[in-house]
């Protein structure tokens, strides 16, 4: 089956220009202006829209048991959300618990994604515990294709490590060539704020956020960049939420450390407002980091124009809020903040989020947000050129984009399974009216119309010697 998308504004993260693109099969074969359809082919008039490369989150959890309980997504309602939203590659978080063999976890949460994905899917392999087992394990998964890691330096006693463990895992990536994502807070502060707070009777979810202040998470990413300058390692320091943390991550590649710095989509739209909204209405925004104070928003909108922040991802970590009867996720935490499920659904939102609050104001442009929403995870994370980038030889996932349509978010609307929507009466400008994914049609006007299991495991190569 042939594709020809005809006169629509095809922008790359180095290209912008009125043209064409022809699929064909699973594959882009051709990119230029009056091209020709095959015979056969199915030709998309595209004027008036942009076509993008499809776009990656390389921050996900779909299944994920934590804190007692498990996030509501599977890949049926995560992969038609994400396309939906112009998604076309996952990239999820293995996080077993520090007692679990990691080649069983990692087969575990490869089996929750294989025929049943909609669309592309690949993995960060956590690593929560390190002994005289783990390297084998690790290069035998580094083997099967996942060639990046992914360590908390939080959750003390869950999926936390020490900084024994730490060394020895960034020295083992570093000789494989595996970039390492890291969750950067101080996990003893953490419990030491914590338990002030909670002493004091403060325990709703508006505590969350001073539980686990910026100097928490600026002092994580300066402990994460010691070590990696010490062994070489590359890392890519995950959900950056303040101006510290991405200057310490800064201040370290002055020195010549391989790093790069992510941010979500919260973070930018989102402020700590939300997180202070009565009825524990405000645990529906509790993540770790917390959503900070409105003064950061700005940094982080410059950051990710002047590279500094090099992509945004969304952290997708879907738990219900409940009926209000304590039967809820969210609502597992009230009384106590610290129990709190912690995440916000957004896989779906992303992209629309950052075009209708980025692009659409005039923060960044059109070669930025194609470059943090999708190119730069794909050549960070060993899919560029398959995947990121509209060019002849690469996978046919593509988005055609409608900046004229307006909607609303909602609850009642989305496809994520979760029972609240985050953004929820917020309008969105723009709309993916088309979604290919490796050239197969999985939403039209802005529908899921593809089908489960069209989504392969993506083997990626190490290339961060």
């Amino acid at each position: 089956m042939s594709l020809l998308i005809k006169n629509g504004r095809v922008v790359t993260s180095n290209d912008d220009f009125i043209g064409d693109v022809l699929c064909e099969g699973e594959t882009i074969t051709a990119v230029g202006q009056g091209l020709t359809a095959p015979a056969g082919a199915e030709v998309v008039d595209a004027t008036g829209k942009l076509v993008f490369p499809g776009f990656i989150d390389p921050h996900v959890h779909i299944y994920l048991p934590f804190m007692g309980t498990y996030a509501k997504d599977d890949y049926d309602s995560a992969s038609r959300a994400a396309l939906v939203g112009g998604t076309t590659s996952l990239i999820e978080m293995v996080c077993p618990g520090r007692q679990e063999d990691p080649v069983e976890a990692y087969k575990l949460w490869k089996s929750k994604a294989e025929g049943l994905s909609a669309c592309d899917f690949a993995f960060h392999m956590g690593v929560t515990r390190f002994d005289e087992s783990t390297p084998a394990a690790l290069k035998e998964i580094v083997a099967d294709g996942t060639a990046s890691f992914k360590v908390f330096l939080a959750y003390k006693g869950a999926l936390g490590v020490d900084d024994e463990e730490l060394y020895k895992t960034l020295a083992l990536a570093k000789e494989l060539g595996v970039i390492v994502t890291a969750h950067c807070e101080n996990e003893s502060l953490v419990s030491q704020l914590q338990a002030k707070l909670l002493a004091e009777g403060k325990t709703g979810p508006e505590w969350h956020e001073p539980s686990r202040p910026v100097q928490v998470e600026t002092e994580g990413v300066r402990h994460l960049m010691t070590f990696a300058e010490l062994t070489g390692a590359h890392v890519y320091v995950v959900h950056t939420s303040c101006k510290g943390a991405v200057h310490a991550a800064m201040e370290a590649k002055l020195r010549g450390v391989q790093a790069w710095v992510e941010t979500v989509i919260p973070y930018l739209v989102l402020d700590d407002t939300a997180a202070q909204k009565p009825d524990f209405e405000g645990a529906k925004y509790v993540m770790s980091p917390p959503i900070r104070a409105a003064r950061h928003q700005p940094f982080l909108w410059d950051a990710l124009r002047s590279g500094a922040v090099s992509t945004v991802a969304t952290d997708h970590a879907p738990f219900d809020f409940g009926p209000g009867d304590g039967s809820g996720q969210k609502e597992m935490g009230r009384g106590d903040f610290t129990k709190i499920p912690n995440g916000i659904p957004s896989v779906e939102h992303r992209v629309r989020l950052l075009y209708t609050h980025g692009v659409a104001t005039g923060r960044i442009d059109l070669p930025t947000f194609v470059n943090a929403a999708s190119t730069r995870a794909a050549k960070l994370f060993g899919l560029y050129p398959r995947k990121g980038t509209i060019q002849p030889g690469a996978d046919a996932d593509l988005v055609v984009y409608d900046p004229a349509v307006k909607e609303t978010l909602s609850a009642k609307t989305h496809l994520m399974a979760t029972d609240y929507d985050a953004f929820e009466g917020w309008q969105v400008t723009g709309r993916c009216d088309l979604v290919t994914v490796r050239g197969k049609k999985m939403v039209e006007a802005g529908k899921f119309v593809g089908e489960l299991g069209h989504g392969k495991f993506l083997k990626r190569e190490p290339t961060h010697f």
